[in-house]
């Protein structure tokens, strides 16, 4: 077990960093050719910020699967089957059309049609669901309509969520990691733990899907310097379907039947997390539920499905008072729970301290929503560690003190420059207007600090 999973770190660290590597020149890229769009009233960011991330992303995907198709554990996924390729032909295309979008802005409804094309073509090379498990029934054997439709029905439900849930800076990418690390769990449990070797194409689909959002993460993390767009979105989206497809129609009922005893014993038991996967993922739960969301929303508002608008589930964590990092750690917490939660429970469902540890994070999560203006703080000794907005200043009221004297002392000084003919000093004298000059703005003697007020005895003796 020791060899593969070395080989499959060695396709995530290539994956990772040709995307990393690539981001860089991708930006200059964008702003280049000017695919920097203005910004819109549903945006959060406040500055034009480049996309065509997913180019960086594309090349990503190839580099991990030339790799994986060289390694002495993995090449054999090439040479008996042709979900690779299956893959690498629908998201060529999908990222194609993403990157004209990102360009010029094409309408909604041929984005739909491009997708329902890239799902269709992995279709046709092999990347379908053949049957489902379904409870008290066991395994359905579906024809090649039903098939396909379902199969189209996934990728396209899957792409759309991932893209309505890119809002916010690192949100997509994130989540989808974490949705690629607990699918990889599940998948490489089913390959090396029983040996069902129709779930190895999953397991290399998730690891370069978790390469490609690692590489792009430390360039989209708040504040982004350049977005991944519809190229990247719809990209990761495909290849999260297509890890999903693999393994939920692929997976012989009969190989199953070795560690279950009965092909309805062995469909009861995947249950936990093959129907989730199915409506369409469990580990995309959180974007699903934006999704139809979303569609209700706009549809009782009498607009487009299709139409933005500020209503996802980020906006309203923004809305209510929480900052834009805080609301990223949230999606990234419930997508956690509930991709490793569903995990958790496929593979201990009887066990009671599974459900007890959801319910408690479950708990967990609950509170950090209702708190958006609590701000954390770590121990002194751990400051060191941490980014400088979490840290606490020992001397920080005295800064502070010192910065509010200051201030003021400036504001004191500008006062005798700021007047006009016409008005008094604090003296009773009228006090003539004047001229800034210097850098600072003050002339005279009051850039050195403010005149005392001479006595009425002294005053008397200048009139004399």
């Amino acid at each position: 077990m020791g060899q593969p999973v070395r080989d499959y770190l060695l396709t995530l660290c290539v994956t990772a960093a040709v995307t990393y590597l690539l981001t860089g020149p991708v930006r200059k890229f964008a702003i280049a050719a000017g695919a920097m769009p203005a910004i819109r009233a549903r945006d959060v960011h406040r500055e034009p910020t480049p996309r065509l991330g997913g180019i960086a992303m594309f090349g990503g995907l190839c580099a991990g699967l030339i790799v994986a198709a060289h390694l002495h554990n993995l090449d054999w996924v090439f040479q008996q089957s042709d979900e690779p390729r299956a893959l690498l032909s629908g998201a060529a295309l999908i990222w194609l059309i993403g990157v004209l979008d990102d360009k010029f802005e094409i309408d909604a409804l041929i984005k739909l049609g491009a997708q329902m094309i890239a799902a269709a073509v992995m279709v046709l090379q092999g990347l379908t669901i053949l049957w489902l498990p379904i409870p008290g029934i066991g395994t359905v054997a579906l024809t090649q309509w039903q098939g396909t439709l379902l199969t189209v029905a996934l990728v396209v439900i899957t792409i759309n969520a991932v893209n309505f849930v890119d809002g916010l800076d690192g949100l997509a990418a994130g989540m989808v990691c974490i949705a690629s690390a607990a699918f990889f769990l599940y998948t490489y449990r089913l390959w090396y733990g029983h040996m069902i070797e129709a779930a190895a194409p999953a397991t290399l689909f998730t690891v370069i899907l978790m390469g490609m959002c690692l590489g792009f993460l430390p360039h989209n993390m708040h504040p982004a310097r350049v977005f991944m767009g519809d190229s990247g979105s719809m990209l990761i989206g495909l290849v999260l379907a297509a890890g999903a497809i693999s393994v939920t129609g692929q997976v012989d009922p009969d190989t199953m039947t070795l560690f279950a005893g009965s092909e309805r014993e062995a469909t009861h038991a995947m249950l936990p997390v093959f129907i989730p996967l199915l409506l369409p993922l469990t580990i995309i739960a959180i974007p699903a539920a934006d999704l139809v969301l979303a569609i209700v929303r706009r549809t009782w508002n009498g607009q487009s499905p299709f139409a933005a608008d500020r209503g996802h589930l980020h906006h309203r964590l923004l809305e209510i008072g929480h900052s834009h990092s805080r609301s990223v750690l949230i999606m990234y917490f419930w997508s956690a729970l509930i991709a490793f939660g569903a995990v958790g429970y496929s593979v201990h469902s009887a066990s009671l301290w599974i459900v007890l540890v959801i319910m408690g994070l479950s708990a967990l999560g609950l509170v950090l929503l209702l708190m958006p203006r609590f701000t954390p703080r770590a121990p002194y000794w751990a400051e060191r560690f941490l980014p400088p907005r979490y840290r606490r200043h020992r001397h920080g009221r005295a800064e502070e003190a010192s910065h509010e004297a200051a201030t003021a002392a400036g504001k004191a000084q500008q006062r005798p420059s700021e007047g006009q003919m016409g008005e008094t000093d604090r003296c009773g004298r009228e006090r003539p207007a004047t001229v800034a000059t210097g850098v600072s703005g003050v002339n005279g003697a009051t850039a050195l600090g403010a005149r005392s007020c001479p006595s009425p005895q002294r005053m008397e003796e200048r009139s004399r």
